[in-house]
């Protein structure tokens, strides 16, 4: 038990692995011994069985709980997972790789480069698929850059949980088995696997350039914007459907491309933002704006945004909304961001368009061919069509 700062209140840790708040005069201590996790043995595996690598970066699927304050800390590593979730050892055999133990806010671009590495080496030495286990928070931040790092002939499969493994609602033992039956199937491109419903009987297979996390606990908080899944694999069958556009296995060469320009930002535009704001990103290589609708910004900041681009900064537009694209020249305002050289940002989602604005000025120097790299669609993060109903 402990007492939170923010209402008094004692937070009790029940077996079932919820908390309950209670008032703390309710409450006798007693000297009950703190749960050890018992020990684990190593998983058996079957050699003949496709290899996989498990990539284990931290995150809520490979976490415990800490008794000492009744929450959520990220502790296991990739090992821990197969004896965790003992069905994964039906369908692969695992070669395990904990490259970090974080929560997914700690996320930094030279962990990417990292991850983008092992996840290379993985490959190149002879792994039949990739899963690369992730906090939610920032995991579609993770699947997008790897996108563009990577040219994969096998799938990678981003997969993470909402609940930790000891609360009866937890979905990581279903999204780890979904994610490895992806990572078995036909995929030859970057995704993310997550409950598709609030059951336990399908996960999506969303499109590592096109997802958000869009609920902040809810299971099936993933969704793929403006476009479909690309497939979905049911549970427990573990049967894998793949759409017409998922690209598939062995289309692609391997190849690594790590460099990445850190000295970028993403800005949201709200009303009544200030010019002044801008000056803190006065030096950074390249700066994406999530705009209003069809990608606008006050008049005001119009000055301040050519007098960045005047000095080198590669400026993109996106939309803050969840669906279109950006189409700068139906109002005057944007056909004023266009003439200070602001570029369109087309229906990229503008943390994908931040992933990708760091590739592409690290592996591109002039900025005439950046900013055309940033309109192209590479790996499915800029389409020239919108669906109809998306």
């Amino acid at each position: 038990m402990y007492i939170t700062g923010r209402d008094g209140m004692a937070v009790v840790k029940l077996d079932s692995g919820y908390n309950i708040g209670v008032p703390p005069e309710s409450c006798s201590l007693m000297n009950r011994p703190v749960p050890v996790p018992s020990e684990q043995h190593e998983v058996l595996q079957d050699k003949n069985l496709p290899t996989l690598a498990i990539v284990s970066t931290g995150g809520t699927i490979a976490s415990r709980i800490d008794y000492r304050t009744g929450s959520v800390t990220s502790q296991f590593n990739a090992s821990d997972i197969l004896t965790a979730i003992p069905e994964l050892a039906e369908i692969a055999n695992y070669h395990t790789i904990p490259l970090a133990t974080i929560l997914s806010e700690n996320m930094t671009p030279a962990i990417w480069q990292d991850l983008a590495r092992a996840i290379y080496t993985a490959i190149k030495n002879g792994a039949k698929g990739v899963i690369v286990t992730h906090g939610t928070d920032t995991m579609a931040y993770s699947a997008a850059v790897i996108s563009f790092m990577i040219d994969t002939p096998v799938p990678i499969v981003f997969v993470g949980s909402q609940r930790s493994a000891d609360r009866p609602s937890s979905d990581n033992a279903m999204n780890a088995v979904c994610a490895a039956a992806a990572a078995t199937g036909d995929l030859g491109e970057v995704v993310v696997v997550m409950h598709a419903t609030t059951n336990d009987d399908t996960c999506a297979i969303h499109r590592g350039t096109r997802v958000r996390k869009m609920h902040s606990s809810r299971r099936d908080a993933f969704r793929s914007l403006g476009v479909t899944p690309v497939g979905e694999v049911e549970y427990p069958s573990r049967k894998v459907t793949l759409k017409e556009d998922a690209v598939r296995r062995g289309t692609r060469t391997l190849a690594l491309h790590d460099k990445l320009d850190p000295h970028c930002a993403l800005v949201q535009f709200y009303p009544g933002m200030t010019p002044d704001l801008l000056k803190a990103y006065e030096g950074y290589h390249g700066l994406v704006i999530a705009g209003t609708g069809l990608g606008h910004t006050s008049t005001i900041l119009i000055p301040p945004l050519k007098h960045l681009i005047e000095k080198g900064t590669l400026v993109i537009m996106t939309t803050q909304c969840m669906n279109g694209r950006v189409c700068d020249r139906v109002y005057d305002t944007g056909r004023d961001l266009l003439d200070a050289g602001v570029i369109e940002g087309g229906d990229m989602l503008p943390e994908v368009a931040l992933t990708k604005l760091m590739w592409v000025l690290a592996n591109e120097r002039d900025k005439l061919k950046a900013a055309a790299l940033m309109q192209d669609d590479l790996k499915g993060e800029n389409m020239r069509r919108s669906a109809h109903g998306l």
